[in-house]
Order: structure tokens, then C-alpha cells, then sequence
């Protein structure tokens, strides 16, 4: 299945911000661990220079 830009970057901050595990994260997303790493190093958000 093909998520939206949007559902991946909603995902991320999700998992960055939650206090929640990414396996927990993905799992309740239902999405694999893996996918989830992929999209936290694609849509991290920019850290401040």
C-alpha cells in the first residue's frame, strides 16, 4: 500500500515526539519497523543550525 507524504511525515513526528517505541509506533500505524527507520531518515525534521 502507498501512503500519502503526509501519513509518512505525521508517522515521524509521531515517533520522534511520542515518548512511544518506533516498534509500538509502526505497529499501531500498521506499517513494518523497518518502513518506519526509513521514513524517520527521509522526513526528519531539520535540526536548527
Amino acid at each position: 500500500m502507498k501512503h500519502t507524504e503526509d501519513f509518512k511525515r505525521e508517522a515521524v513526528r509521531i515517533a520522534l515526539s511520542s515518548g512511544l517505541s518506533r516498534t509500538r509506533v509502526a505497529a499501531d500505524l500498521g506499517i513494518g519497523k523497518s518502513t518506519l527507520a526509513k521514513w524517520i531518515v527521509n522526513y526528519r525534521p531539520d535540526e536548527p543550525a
